[in-house]
């Protein structure tokens, strides 16, 4: 299980993740962004450095929007807008409990944020600093997956931490098949040959090249971030051998 070897992580979150569970209709609900903000907060106290992806899905889903007739690369670069939306608002609720934050975008937008450059994301991990990576890698036809896979390599991360809804990676959706049973730990390959939608293939097969452990848990249980680092918190992590196992 995951534990202090990882020192320096990306955090994954679904724009999803920011909506929260009420009826309201808000994008970004600014209560469940605190407490979001407020896991990461806990976290980088621990002695971790960390890195943020958000994807853009409560806003904006670019393969939906082009599914539906919007040019695709068009809706791409719409729901990398998204990305920065979401970026900006976890940025303000991290400041607004102390955490010194930076918003890095693949797209440059100086009036907003930085531009993404991997030395000065290195000056600010060492600073003490959260760095939040926004806008995909830039261009069209790659997902936030990819992205935060990407930026995990470029950054030297020791994991990957995909925050979802899930306590983890099950051979079924548990949401609709009740008898779904959840891997404790499963290789890339398996994860790749069984279609288990963990992250987009790409993403999934650029942490194997770089072996980069996936570590999938649920950011919506209270204090499970750190819980899951502690080896305490229930996930599921996707690396290279030894063979796969289940609960």
């Amino acid at each position: 299980m995951p534990d202090r070897r990882f020192k320096r992580i990306l955090l994954k979150l679904s724009g999803e993740v920011l909506m929260g569970d009420g009826d309201g209709g808000l994008a970004i609900d600014p209560a469940v962004t605190a407490r979001v903000a407020g896991e990461i907060a806990d976290v980088q106290a621990n002695g971790h450095q960390l890195c943020v992806v958000v994807g853009g899905g409560n806003i904006f889903r670019g393969i939906s929007a082009a599914a539906k007739g919007i040019e695709r690369a068009t809706a791409d670069y719409m729901g990398m807008l998204a990305t920065v939306m979401n970026a900006l608002a976890v940025q303000n609720a991290l400041e607004a409990i102390g955490v010194e934050t930076r918003v890095q975008s693949a797209i440059p937008m100086a009036s907003v944020c930085e531009p993404f450059i991997r030395r000065r994301a290195e000056r600010h991990l060492q600073k003490g600093r959260v760095v939040i990576f926004a806008a995909g890698v830039g261009s069209p036809y790659f997902t936030t997956d990819s992205g935060a896979a990407l930026r995990a390599a470029e950054m030297k991360c020791d994991a990957l931490f995909k925050g979802t809804s899930v306590d983890g990676v099950y051979d079924a959706d548990p949401k609709q098949v009740a008898t779904a049973k959840r891997y404790e730990t499963i290789s890339y390959d398996a994860v790749l040959a069984r279609n288990l939608k963990v992250m987009d293939a790409s993403a999934v097969a650029l942490c194997r090249d770089n072996a980069i452990p996936i570590v999938v848990f649920n950011i919506r249980e209270h204090g499970n971030f750190a819980a899951v680092l502690a080896g305490d918190g229930v996930s599921t992590i996707v690396q290279g051998e030894p063979a796969d196992a289940r609960l």
